[in-house]
């Protein structure tokens, strides 16, 4: 039975090297010139991002999120923590999901089976597996999720024959 398994994966190696390329923009850029302005990995999926001032932070994540676009990194699979303020400096945690959470899997699968589609779909830990009798029911489902405006990536891979 052909079957495929959806996921949310984002690759650290390219958010690592956007992490690199965005602290040397910033340090060549005029308006950050003798500011102390850093982004540092706090943990394997959290990036802190630390300036003078929270309207610094929000630039700063402009050139994030774009150097991320230009390594093929979705950036909804970001979620922005709030601005905290001590001192003279001003930070941001940044968390990089990764995984189907429970309840959106949950969620996935209920609005998969209210669709009637003629697959079967099973949550296996972080992902999903569908199975189905024919190919073309297994293209209906990723054409139906591409559809849906989810806050985070999807990809599709293991598809099997």
């Amino acid at each position: 039975m052909p079957s495929f398994d959806i996921v949310s994966e984002v690759d650290i190696h390219e958010v690592n090297n956007a992490v690199e390329q965005a602290n040397r923009e910033i340090g060549t850029r005029f308006d950050f010139k003798g500011v102390s302005a850093t982004f540092a990995k706090a943990d394997d999926n959290e990036i802190r991002v630390t300036a003078e001032v929270d309207f610094q932070l929000s630039q700063m994540m402009e050139i994030f999120r774009a150097k991320l676009v230009k390594r093929n990194v979705d950036i909804k699979s970001l979620k922005e923590g709030e601005v905290t303020q001590s001192g003279k400096t001003a930070s941001l945690l940044v968390k990089i999901q990764q995984g189907i959470e429970a309840d959106l899997a949950k969620k996935l699968v209920k609005q998969i089976k209210e669709r009637k589609m003629k697959v079967q779909v099973s949550i296996q830990g972080e992902k999903l597996r569908v199975t189905g009798k024919k190919r073309d029911d297994l293209q209906d489902v990723i054409a139906f999720l591409r559809n849906i405006n989810l806050d985070l990536p999807l990809q599709f891979n293991n598809f099997r024959d």
